[in-house]
């Protein structure tokens, strides 16, 4: 039984059931530590088992802009490929947080050619037509500051403290937005929740039916029946993190009670399933530990 259940955890987050597809074991290789390292933010908070019940949190949130909701629905493939399209942000995510500084920039680069194919129109709150891209500057903030905000506030609520507090994660995963085009990344974790409300404040943001749509796709995805009573139970802990004003604004009530602790036991359980380290992290270092041999 634990056996089943690692293989199927393991095969949701790396679509493989030992969770080391040729990509990760290729973490192995490269010629510098990354841009993070051992001991740093970064490892702390996406090494950390939080980052599913982030995951959840980052696509509620993202799906507020009409524009990052309108490249979802014309171009994703997320119904028919709910899993490709989830392992394929986690290797990008894994990829520039535990590979080799080169890896991550091709990584990146793959992210911003796929952007500039992500084109079309959406109507912005006030109902008016706007032409979009992917890659456009405020868009690819938001999609940014929706990321960070999800993974920071839900290491805060179920994993340890941060190396550094929670300045340092949002000033080294800066590092990423410009990777993938942004210009003037958030180096505080209150200017990047400043620049959050901001979009609220400037009535930017907008649930319709699409969005309505995508909230009941992603509270009932796919996945094997063995594991959607853990996913429901971080589903509703990714409720729990919302700001109240998101909650209302997605047409999500309240979060179960017991929420958050009830969360809490399913990463503990997760972790103990999948040990205090991935496949990743273990790729990393043992790449670090050969470069250190080599000086």
């Amino acid at each position: 039984m634990r056996d089943r259940w690692r293989s199927h955890l393991l095969q949701t987050l790396s679509g493989t059931d030992d969770g080391s597809p040729p990509w990760v074991r290729q973490l192995a290789e490269g010629t510098d530590a990354g841009y993070f390292g051992p001991g740093s933010a970064s490892w702390a908070v996406h090494g950390g088992m939080a980052t599913m019940v982030a995951g959840i949190r980052a696509l509620l949130v993202q799906a507020m802009h009409p524009g990052a909701m309108a490249g979802v629905h014309d171009w994703s493939r997320y119904r028919e490929d709910p899993l490709g399209r989830l392992t394929g942000t986690i290797r990008w995510l894994i990829t520039v947080t535990f590979g080799d500084r080169a890896t991550a920039e091709r990584s990146s680069a793959m992210v911003r050619a796929l952007h500039e194919r992500v084109r079309g129109t959406y109507l912005d709150a006030s109902g008016r037509s706007v032409p979009y891209s992917a890659g456009d500057p405020d868009l690819i903030e938001w999609v940014h500051l929706a990321f960070t905000d999800a993974f920071l506030t839900c290491h805060e609520i179920w994993e340890t403290e941060i190396p550094g507090g929670p300045d340092a994660y949002v000033r080294e995963w800066a590092v990423a937005g410009e990777l993938i085009g942004l210009t003037d990344p958030p180096l505080t974790a209150a200017d990047m929740r400043a620049r959050l409300r901001g979009f609220s404040e400037a009535g930017t943001l907008r649930a319709d039916d699409r969005v309505h749509d995508v909230v009941r796709f992603i509270r009932r995805p796919p996945l094997v029946p063995g594991m959607l009573p853990a996913y429901r139970i971080m589903f509703q802990g990714a409720i729990a993190s919302l700001d109240p004003s998101q909650r209302a604004m997605l047409g999500l009530g309240r979060p179960a009670p017991l929420a958050v602790p009830a969360t809490g036991l399913v990463l503990r359980s997760a972790r103990s399933l999948l040990g205090e380290r991935s496949t990743s992290e273990e790729a990393a270092l043992t790449r670090i530990a050969r470069l250190r041999e080599m000086t």
